[in-house]
């Protein structure tokens, strides 16, 4: 199957990215690993945090569009990787047994000076199961002609 190359890409399309649920045992092991706070790592402590319950890192939940990112749109893509994110933001608490959606935007879509490549200006959102966004983020991805 050909992946697609940047001037397959236009602006305005959207697309889902996939979803994903969070596990307790997910959740503390990447806390354990990566971000040990205690509302990540204990139920108690969660719930008795400002995030009112166990929480999962934000970097965790970011890893997990990153994911989804690259299991879908970037699988299918002629990637060549990232120039750079912005507005990484964590709007709402991710916390265990949440079923995160996300989808993608493509804002604009540039060609290089290099001629092999193109820069897509996209634009990530995820929700809950309840509609509710819990992370936005916005990167420019570099994709081969």
């Amino acid at each position: 199957m050909a992946r697609r190359g940047f001037s397959t890409f236009q602006p305005g399309e959207t697309g889902p990215l996939g979803t994903v649920e969070l596990t307790r045992d997910e959740v503390v092991a990447f806390a354990s690993a990566w971000d040990p706070q205690p509302f990540h790592l204990d139920e108690a402590a969660g719930l008795a945090s400002p995030l009112k319950g166990h929480a999962a890192s934000g970097w965790h939940t970011a890893s997990l569009l990153m994911r989804l990112l690259a299991d879908t749109l970037l699988a299918g893509a002629r990637s060549m990787g990232s120039g750079h994110v912005r507005d990484l933001r964590w709007v709402k608490p991710v916390l265990v047994g949440d079923r995160l959606a996300a989808r993608y935007v493509v804002r604009e879509v540039r060609p290089s000076s290099r001629g092999d490549r193109g820069y897509v200006e996209t634009d990530f959102v995820m929700e809950n199961q309840n509609g509710v966004t819990v992370l936005t983020m916005s990167a420019t991805l570099i994709i081969g002609s």
